[in-house]
Parts: C-alpha cells; sequence; structure tokens
C-alpha cells in the first residue's frame, strides 16, 4: 500500500478545505439574515409596545435609534475583538448577546428597561456584518464580489421574514411570549455558528492573492469608497422618507400604499443579489454610474409619471437604490490593506449605518423648507453627486486603472 500517494485523512482534509468557503458563506447568510431581521422587527413592534407602556412617537423613535446606534457604533470594537478572540467565537457571543437582548425586552416593564434590553441586542448585532462579511471576502480572495452579494441580500430576506414572524406571532400570544420565540431562534442560531462557522485563518491564500493583486488600494481610495456608500445610503432613506407622501398625493389607497412599498423593497432585494454579480463581469465603476444614473431618472419618473406609471416603475426603482451597495460591499476587500478586512467592514458599516439614521433628518428638515417634491428632487442630485466621486476612484482599482 506504499505506493498509493494519498491517505484517507488527507482526502478528508482536502474535503473539509473544499467545503470552506461555502460553508462561511451560508452560515454568514444565516447570521445576518438573523441580525437584520432583529433590526427591522422593532418597526413591528412599536405600535404594541406604544399601546402596553403608553409611550409617545418620541420615546418610541428612541427605542429605534438606541438600538441602531449602540449597533453601529460598536462595529469597530466588534472588530477590533475578533482579531483576538476569532471570528467564530465573537459572531457566536453576538448572536447569543442579540438574542438575549430581545429575551430581556420580554421580561422588562418600562421604557428604560426596554432601552437597556435594545442596547444589549443591537451590540450584539454589531459583531455580524464586520465579522461575516470580513470572512466571507477572506475565504473567496478575489473570486468574493459574487458571494458577498449572496450576503449583502440575505440580510433582506430577514427584513422581511422576521417583522412578519413577529407580526404574526403577537396575534397569536403576549407578545412577550412572542419576543422569547425569537430569542430562541436566535440561540439555536448562536449555537450552529459556534459548532459549524468554520475557523478562518487570518490569512488564507485566496487573500493573499487578493491582497497581493490589489496593491493599488490605498487609504485614499478606500475614503472615497466610503463617501460613495454615505452618498448612496443616504439618497435610498432620503428617498424612502418622502416616496409615501409622493404616491399619496398622486391618489394612492393606504392599502395600495403597503403594496407599493413592498414593489420597491422586492426590487431593492434583486437589485442586490444581481448587481454585485453585474460588478464582477462590468466593473465596478460602469456598474456604479449605471445604477446611481438609474436611480436620479428613476426618482424625477416617479415623481412626474401618474400613479400607474409609477407604480410600475417602482421595482426597477428599487433594483437601481439597493443594486450600487452591493458593488460597494464587494470593493471593500480590494481596499482593504492586509489582514484588514473586518476592521475596513467595520468602519464602512459605521458610516453606511450612521448615514441611513442620520440622512431622513437632514432631508425632513429640508422637506419643511422646500417642500416634498424639491426635498425628493435633491436626492436625485444626491446620486448624481456620486458620479464624480465614482470616476475618481477608478484608478485606485488595480483592475480598472
Amino acid at each position: 500500500m506504499r505506493f498509493i500517494p494519498f491517505s484517507l485523512p488527507s482526502l478528508l482534509k482536502t474535503d473539509r478545505t473544499a467545503l470552506l468557503p461555502s460553508r462561511v458563506l451560508w452560515l454568514s447568510c444565516v447570521a445576518h439574515a438573523l441580525h437584520d431581521g432583529y433590526t427591522d422587527m422593532i418597526y413591528a413592534l412599536l405600535p404594541v409596545w406604544q399601546a402596553d407602556f403608553g409611550l409617545g412617537y418620541g420615546a418610541l423613535a428612541m427605542l429605534r435609534g438606541v438600538y441602531a446606534g449602540t449597533m453601529a457604533s460598536l462595529q469597530i470594537p466588534a472588530g477590533r475583538l475578533a482579531q483576538r478572540l476569532g471570528s467564530r467565537a465573537t459572531l457566536a457571543l453576538g448572536t447569543l448577546l442579540a438574542a438575549g437582548g430581545y429575551a430581556l425586552a420580554g421580561m422588562s416593564g418600562s421604557l428604560l428597561g426596554l432601552c437597556v434590553a435594545l442596547a444589549v441586542s443591537g451590540s450584539g448585532s454589531s459583531t455580524q456584518h464586520p465579522i461575516a462579511s470580513g470572512a466571507v471576502s477572506r475565504v473567496y480572495g478575489r473570486r468574493a464580489r459574487g458571494p458577498l452579494s449572496v450576503y449583502n441580500f440575505s440580510g433582506d430576506l430577514g427584513k422581511s421574514a422576521l417583522p412578519a414572524a413577529i407580526s404574526l406571532l403577537v396575534t397569536l400570544m403576549p407578545w412577550r411570549h412572542a419576543l422569547w420565540i425569537m430569542s430562541v431562534l436566535g440561540c439555536v442560531v448562536a449555537v450552529s455558528i459556534a459548532l459549524f462557522f468554520p475557523v478562518v485563518p487570518r490569512s488564507t491564500p485566496a487573500a493573499d492573492a487578493q491582497s497581493s493583486g490589489n496593491r493599488g488600494g490605498s487609504g485614499r481610495g478606500f475614503s472615497m469608497l466610503l463617501s460613495i456608500g454615505v452618498l448612496d445610503t443616504s439618497v435610498r432613506m432620503g428617498l424612502l422618507t418622502f416616496l409615501p407622501f409622493l404616491l399619496k398625493e398622486k391618489g394612492i389607497s393606504q392599502p395600495m400604499l403597503g403594496t407599493a412599498l413592498a414593489l420597491v423593497f422586492i426590487g431593492g432585494a434583486a437589485g442586490k443579489f444581481a448587481c454585485g454579480w453585474l460588478g464582477a463581469r462590468l466593473g465596478v465603476i460602469g456598474t456604479v454610474l449605471a445604477t446611481e444614473g438609474g436611480t436620479a431618472a428613476c426618482i424625477v419618473a416617479v415623481m412626474l409619471c401618474p400613479l400607474s406609471v409609477a407604480m410600475v416603475l417602482l421595482p426597477l426603482l428599487g433594483v437601481m437604490l439597493n443594486g450600487t451597495s452591493s458593488v460597494l460591499y464587494g470593493t471593500v476587500p480590494e481596499l482593504a490593506p492586509l489582514d484588514g478586512a473586518e476592521r475596513a467592514f467595520a468602519l464602512f458599516y459605521t458610516g453606511t449605518i450612521a448615514s441611513g439614521a442620520i440622512s431622513p433628518v437632514i432631508y425632513g428638515f429640508l422637506g419643511d423648507r422646500i417642500g416634498v417634491h424639491g426635498a425628493t428632487l435633491a436626492t436625485a442630485l444626491t446620486a448624481i453627486a456620486i458620479f464624480p466621486l465614482a470616476i475618481a476612484l477608478r484608478s485606485r482599482l488595480a483592475h480598472e486603472a
């Protein structure tokens, strides 16, 4: 048997190596769906909490702000923690903490208790974006753009599924029991990550190849990419703030308004999935210019067209609004320093999440001064303002210079 060049252990090792990227991707997708679902579950729970605790709109806004603010502010510390504990341990502990926060919310009896519980859950969710996306980028290396678009798309699935699930559960049982059920789901995901998420080396052959092939990336290039991400998020969140009012001016009914928003979100999910793969084939800059130009054109068209035509355009508007984000996320590892994927993603998500929280307020004040149509047109102009940044970024990308 000495002439046999392969042993059973070596074959098993090869199989495990082959399975490493796909297992990292799918467990990262599960984590993304759960954590994004946890984030948007709050929207479905706000009316319940308002009725149960007698909260005003300011207090309700504070609850959402506590979760989002905690999650955004701890992205960078979470990335640093992963460098010490490892991706698997940090992601599993963060998922467990996010689930525990919702269990704690189910035991709270006051506004302060809810704030503490949501801060706990938000701090746990801060681990997911930088760690999971960083792990996917490391194991896929140069081929990470497509997998990152799948990862990005999975978050939209969670945003759709978990708020719908909690809305159904609160009709069948007390909301506290419903939160405990959702918390158990999070614990199951945390255990799955702890048991099955592969140990991703700090430096993999794929990551080394990626880093050596993208030495053109720099701090300046990453700053440009982050600026594009911040502006792109502001366009999306600003438009979604005014879109219901635009459609109401066109005579849409309240039930149809929900359908209209669903069309935008469905298009957005499709855009995240498709544009990541499109960027891998057509190039980052070309895809960004196409999606931002399409966003501006669709915004103006929805403003000017009658309701029937606007409804047809809404899915395309959603594709354009969300499509850019997948291309941007897929470019983060190209401009990140060696072994710096988690920190780069943490910075990127911190900027975009903060933009998503602040930009509706800015556009809201603008709308008070110049009206809904003027503020909506400002979001289209912001999309156009991304063009020079995208063109300047081209020279920073080694494969597009």
